[in-house]
């Protein structure tokens, strides 16, 4: 296996699901820019690390969409690892959960 590949299964947290998706990058290790974007369905990422090895993909443009939809799940999950962040921001739109070795 690659040393860029892990088996940390991804998965696309949607605000209007309430069950995390389960994806795979195209090429099997890691998901490209232009992928993200038709994922999350935006124009620009930006990375919110939970732990050592675990991020979070965002739409950075995401609140400011009309509709924004807050991620609740995504939200909760960024509270539980940096718990600083409750109270002062949330997550909108889609997000992907992943580890950091599979964004290059």
């Amino acid at each position: 296996m690659p040393a860029t590949a892990t088996k940390y299964q991804p998965h696309l947290l949607d605000p209007h699901s309430a069950e995390p998706q389960p994806v795979n990058p195209a090429n099997g290790r890691s998901f490209k820019l232009a992928e993200l974007y038709q994922l999350l369905d935006c124009q620009n990422v930006d990375v919110v690390r939970l732990s050592d090895e675990l991020i979070l993909i965002i739409d950075d443009e995401g609140k400011f969409r009309n509709p924004a939809y807050l991620n609740l799940l995504a939200t909760y999950l960024w509270y539980q690892h940096q718990p600083a962040a409750r109270g002062h921001d949330c997550i909108v739109g889609r997000a992907l959960l992943c580890h950091d070795k599979q964004f290059r």
